[in-house]
């Protein structure tokens, strides 16, 4: 049985002068994510597929190294697009956030809409899974996505309560044969 991995981002450098898809990750960002590569539980990983944006690849790359696999790069897997709003204080993108998800098929302040995120981030995972090379693969991208993915696959309806933890760096799992889900969000030190 291959597993089907999705893995968000650890920790990043916050920095309202900077776009957010070019943030990278923080040291302790780097550290979880260069723990787990260490680890043998990704062990029959033979594709790491990741989001476009810095964070994502700056994951993937540390991975990567340790296992010898190559990165590839899917630029459509991007976290939900929030470009009409920029960088909100914490406060204020939690509270869009929460609409964003509660409202999945409205663009809450021009975001996105949830389900428009939802169907572009699943036809990208079932564009790689198609291939159907043998081994594992590890999809590294963000939350929001990550989640809408998850709703996905578990077949229940969009809803914040399956989020991620707190912090990011989270991971879940499903059969590549089956679809099924394995666990819901563990964090990437659980691998």
């Amino acid at each position: 049985m291959s597993l089907v991995r999705y893995l968000t981002d650890p920790e990043v450098n916050i920095d309202p002068a900077i776009p957010v898809p070019c943030w990278g990750l923080s040291e302790l960002g780097r550290t979880r994510a260069e723990a787990v590569g260490s680890g043998r539980q990704l062990a029959r990983t033979t594709q790491i597929i990741s989001s476009g944006e810095r964070k994502a690849i700056d994951t993937a790359e540390i991975i990567a190294a340790k296992l010898n696999v190559v990165v590839e790069v899917r630029e459509a897997m991007h976290e939900n697009d929030r470009s009409a709003t920029g960088f909100l204080v914490p406060e204020e993108f939690q509270a869009v956030a929460d609409e964003f998800f509660a409202k999945p098929q409205i663009s809450v302040r021009g975001w996105e809409r949830a389900v428009d995120a939802q169907s572009r981030v699943v036809q990208e995972v079932e564009h790689v899974l198609a291939r159907d090379q043998p081994g594992d693969v590890l999809f590294v991208g963000h939350g929001g996505v990550g989640t809408l993915l998850y709703c996905f696959y578990s077949g229940v309806a969009i809803d914040r309560t399956h989020d991620q933890p707190a912090g990011g760096g989270c991971f879940f799992a499903f059969t590549r044969e089956q679809r099924r889900v394995q666990h819901s969000w563990c964090r990437l030190e659980d691998l």
